[in-house]
C-alpha cells in the first residue's frame, strides 16, 4: 500500500489525528507500508497507542471503463 498524502480527500482535516502524522510528521513524498506493517498499525491504534490511518482516497476509473466513457 503507498500512502500518498497530497491524494488524501481529508488532507488537513484529518491529518492531526492520523498516524502517518503522529509517527512521521508531514511526509515530503508517500509512504508505502507493506500489509504486515498495515495490520502492526492497525493493532496499535486499536489499542488506543498511535492513531488510526485516515487516508481517504477517490478511486480513479480505469480507462475503458463504463465510468469513463459515461465522462466523455
Amino acid at each position: 500500500m503507498i500512502i500518498d498524502c497530497d491524494s488524501c480527500e481529508v488532507r488537513g482535516m484529518a491529518c492531526g489525528d492520523c498516524v502517518v502524522t503522529a509517527l512521521l510528521g508531514a511526509p515530503p513524498s508517500g509512504v508505502e507500508i507493506d500489509d504486515g506493517e498495515r495490520d502492526a498499525l492497525s493493532a496499535l491504534a486499536d489499542s488506543g497507542l498511535v492513531p488510526p490511518l485516515r487516508l481517504v482516497v477517490t478511486p480513479r476509473p480505469e480507462p475503458g471503463s463504463g465510468a469513463a466513457a459515461a465522462a466523455g
